[in-house]
């Protein structure tokens, strides 16, 4: 196994985050490294805010709102607690694979790790994010196969 030296948490706050981060803190145990996060906000369809359709375009936008307000703090919430300063921990908007692949390239991360349900059927014809980061990183990559709850 290589000497990670620079590790990302990427999280999306589902309530299965705990087995990723648990997997996430061996690693970087481990290897010594330096742990890095990263949440991606997915826009919402801007189809829904178009032409004819004004009052749920107001209702989205206030959405896209409150959604960046509460996952800004549930980010700053778990970089408190994983004990990652504020310039290792990383916010951003667009789609996730790419905003993840932006975030290793410019901070020299050498593993990334994330969740994966293990998609099935129609899922995995469509992609996960988890592949599209593989596929595209310029590192390696740690995806955590996620239980599924009962």
């Amino acid at each position: 196994m290589s000497h990670y030296k620079r590790v990302l948490l990427a999280v999306d706050f589902q309530s299965d985050n705990l087995e990723i981060i648990e997997k996430v803190q061996q690693v970087t145990r481990d290897n010594n490294a330096e742990l890095l996060l990263v949440h991606v906000n997915e826009p919402i369809n801007p189809a829904f805010m178009a032409d004819g359709m004004s009052n749920w375009g107001g209702q989205v936008a206030s959405l896209e709102t409150d959604i960046r307000r509460e996952s800004t703090k549930k980010l700053k919430d778990l970089s408190d607690r994983l004990g990652v300063s504020a310039d290792l921990s990383f916010f951003c908007e667009g789609r996730p694979a790419n905003s993840i692949h932006e975030v290793v390239d410019e901070n020299e991360v050498d593993l990334v790790v994330l969740g994966t349900h293990g998609q099935h059927g129609l899922q995995l014809l469509l992609g996960s994010t988890a592949n599209a980061v593989l596929h595209g990183a310029n590192c390696d990559v740690l995806a955590v196969r996620v239980k599924k709850e009962a």
